[in-house]
């Protein structure tokens, strides 16, 4: 056997193992049709359509936006009445 014959053979084998015939989805069709239909017909923002998309687009940003807001308010008030000095 020749170089060219085994490198056609191992191509042959790679090609046959690498492939499977076809894999099960993971979710029926039906059931993937019925949610995109959702979907499309809610009549709100894209990016809160999901079910919880509200948290993750509101209720997070919120709380980022409080507990800075605190934390600033604090450092204001410790700066002008001289708390927390390092000496």
């Amino acid at each position: 056997m020749q170089l060219h014959d085994l490198l056609v053979i191992n191509h042959r084998e790679f090609c046959r193992c690498r492939m499977p015939e076809q894999e099960p989805p993971f979710r029926p069709r039906e059931k993937l049709l019925e949610v995109q239909r959702y979907f499309q017909n809610v009549q709100k923002h894209t990016y809160l359509k999901g079910r919880y998309d509200a948290v993750t687009s509101v209720g997070i940003p919120l709380a980022l936006a409080a507990s800075s807001l605190f934390l600033i308010g604090r450092g204001v008030y410790n700066m002008s009445h001289g708390i927390g000095k390092k000496e």
